[in-house]
């Protein structure tokens, strides 16, 4: 993946991606782009999500469905038209940007690609996808459950991925290289838990409405922006940016006219100052005769 570092900023955008960057879940469009709707219902009370996916396309290959059909199904996936040229947008005004997904690689990578945005992403969270030897897609958990848990004990999070988790080891990762501020945007339930990582100067944008409006704002430190289609993303994210960033012009020109007005006074003193002499001076004696 080329990602293009120059003209950065201080600002991280971290998007989720089923729902938030593309307008439905990527996992059921497959599915049921390819007739295989009423399987996974079946199997669906039976066994993890993630584990579910894994079987679904183990039962795609078996039924002679190959991995181009299923990348043709993922090129068709609806995304508003406005969600593009905010992510285009934001990376020109400088920021990083990070995709945290509960989807797979394999999907993802696929409809990034198709869409001509992969180069503005500097990296993609998800749960493994890959084509095996057999020309299988499998899917595995991004946190292998079947040997331990995740230890996040927030019920939001399903067992293969914890996305606080995930956004805490980025803000350490950050953290090496100064003072970032986040922008978080998702919908599911899974985003509540990173926005509660979130701090006092981040921003998390919730989708209106979608199941991470329904939780508990009161414990997010983060401001709370909402949104509720592409047109609302582009707006409120995009002006987002900007504030931050003229903010931090802000405070650039307040501290240059502080240590301006330092000097001057500094100069000012200099001129002014009265030096004593370093010897006392001699005292007239008048002699009488």
């Amino acid at each position: 993946m080329a990602y293009n570092s120059n003209n950065k900023n201080n600002i991280v955008v971290v998007f989720d991606f089923d729902k938030t960057i593309i307008d439905v879940d990527s996992d059921n469009w497959v599915v049921d782009g390819l007739g295989f709707t009423d399987l996974f219902n079946q199997l669906l009370p039976t066994m993890p999500w993630n584990t579910l996916m894994d079987r679904m396309m183990k039962e795609l290959h078996d039924q002679g469905k190959t991995i181009e059909e299923i990348k043709e199904v993922l090129k068709t996936i609806p995304i508003h038209p406005r969600v593009v040229p905010a992510i285009k947008s934001a990376h020109a005004l400088g920021c990083e940007l990070r995709i945290l997904s509960d989807a797979n690689m394999f999907f993802i990578e696929t409809i990034v690609e198709h869409l001509g945005i992969s180069e503005y992403f500097a990296e993609i969270n998800s749960n493994p996808g890959f084509v095996d030897e057999h020309d299988t897609l499998r899917i595995s958990p991004y946190h292998d459950f079947t040997n331990s848990s995740h230890g996040c004990s927030h019920r939001t999070c399903p067992p293969n991925m914890c996305k606080g988790l995930i956004i805490e080891r980025i803000q350490e990762s950050l953290a090496k290289g100064g003072n970032k501020k986040m922008i978080y945007l998702g919908d599911g339930a899974g985003d509540y838990c990173p926005s509660l990582k979130l701090k006092a100067e981040d921003y998390v944008m919730p989708r209106k409405n979608f199941p991470v409006w329904d939780l508990n704002p009161m414990l997010v430190t983060a401001a709370i922006r909402e949104w509720t289609d592409g047109e609302s993303l582009e707006r409120i994210l995009i002006g987002t940016i900007e504030e931050i960033l003229q903010e931090e012009e802000n405070e650039k020109k307040l501290l240059a006219s502080a240590e301006n007005n330092c000097k001057m006074q500094n100069i000012s003193v200099g001129i002014n100052v009265h030096h004593e002499p370093i010897m006392p001076r001699a005292l007239r004696v008048s002699q009488s005769g």
